[in-house]
């Protein structure tokens, strides 16, 4: 993969996730996230070389995501402080779980020889992004240390599932 290709998914993501983060909260836009998501979503869709392969990626990691995070706001470790909410979460969530995928599709897939190393940064990085939901005043955390600890379990296991099973499906592909 490309510098430059690594350099435009990880901008349009991080663009996406501002946007879905910040669109409310700053700017009173609820749906800001969802049309910058979607616009990234569309043009990263449209040059990958794969789109099946990108497909499987996006629904075998969008999909354990969102429930993940819908039941964890429903039993209340969790809220969104948002204005819109479909369910138990903001429209929002399933466009940045979807724009996470890509990170999945091609970026993260180096850590399958460094799968430690992997695991580790995602039991870190994971649940910190959402600590920072907190003092943004996008979340509200309800339990700390319930949250902590679940954060950490669910994106070890998904790292781990990621690893072990979503890129064995796709190699297999290939």
């Amino acid at each position: 993969m490309s510098k430059v290709r690594v350099f435009l998914t990880l901008t349009g993501y991080q663009l996406t996730w501002l946007a879905c983060v910040f669109g409310e909260i700053k700017f009173n836009q609820a749906n800001l996230g969802v049309y910058i998501g979607f616009i990234y979503l569309t043009i990263y869709l449209y040059f990958n070389q794969n789109k099946t392969n990108f497909l499987i990626v996006a629904s075998l990691i969008a999909t354990p995501g969102y429930l993940f995070d819908t039941i964890l706001v429903y039993f209340k470790v969790y809220e969104f402080n948002s204005s819109l909410l479909i369910g138990t979460l903001p429209p929002w969530m399933i466009i940045l779980w979807l724009s996470f995928s890509t990170l999945f599709d091609q970026i993260l897939t180096f850590f399958k020889n460094f799968k430690k190393t992997g695991l580790f940064l995602s039991c870190i990085s994971g649940p910190l992004t959402y600590y920072l939901g907190e003092p943004i005043g996008v979340i509200t955390i309800n339990n700390a240390i319930l949250f902590f600890s679940l954060m950490i379990f669910f994106w070890y296991l998904l790292m781990f599932y990621y690893l072990n099973i979503v890129l064995n499906i796709v190699l297999k592909r290939n």
